[in-house]
């Protein structure tokens, strides 16, 4: 019996930064995530991240301004944001947990998943190194949304 798709996944910056990127895989798993009815969700400052990042992602992306604010649009729509008093009391715990050691942006990711008990989605390696959240990978991700495709409709097996 394959794995069920998340009903809620924590996704992090790098992801969200690909997924500026037509043809990027990212990009592909984050729609068919949503039509699995998957909530996309990160905290707050991302997406201002991203903005800040905007002049990078467009070259990155190979896209214009207008483009660059479609995406932006479309990820603030699909994307629930959470602000820190949402998962601040979960800080300390998650800055133990987090990969890197010492205060790091990573640790609003792993509080927040400490606080709702959702998994994360991330292609860095380290968050793997941690027992207590559980984190997807894309190819991971691609792979539970594959096993949907093959699982015949109405076999309750």
């Amino acid at each position: 019996m394959p794995s069920e798709i998340p009903r809620d996944l924590i996704v992090d910056a790098s992801i969200l930064f690909s997924f500026f990127k037509k043809s990027s895989a990212r990009r592909d798993a984050f729609k068919k995530l949503l039509e699995q009815e998957c909530k996309l969700n990160s905290p707050d400052f991302v997406l201002k991240e991203l903005s800040n990042n905007k002049p990078d992602i467009m070259k990155f992306a190979k896209i214009d301004e207008e483009e660059f604010n479609e995406v932006m649009s479309e990820l603030d729509k699909d994307l629930v944001a959470f602000n820190k008093e949402e998962y601040r009391k979960f800080l300390p715990e998650a800055n133990k947990i987090s990969p890197h050691g010492e205060e790091t942006k990573d640790d609003p990711y792993f509080a927040l998943a400490l606080a709702f008990d959702f998994p994360i989605w991330s292609d860095e390696a380290a968050f793997k190194k941690q027992s207590k959240v559980r984190v997807f990978t894309t190819g991971e991700l691609f792979k539970l949304l594959e096993n949907l495709k093959e699982e015949p409709e109405g076999d309750s097996k």
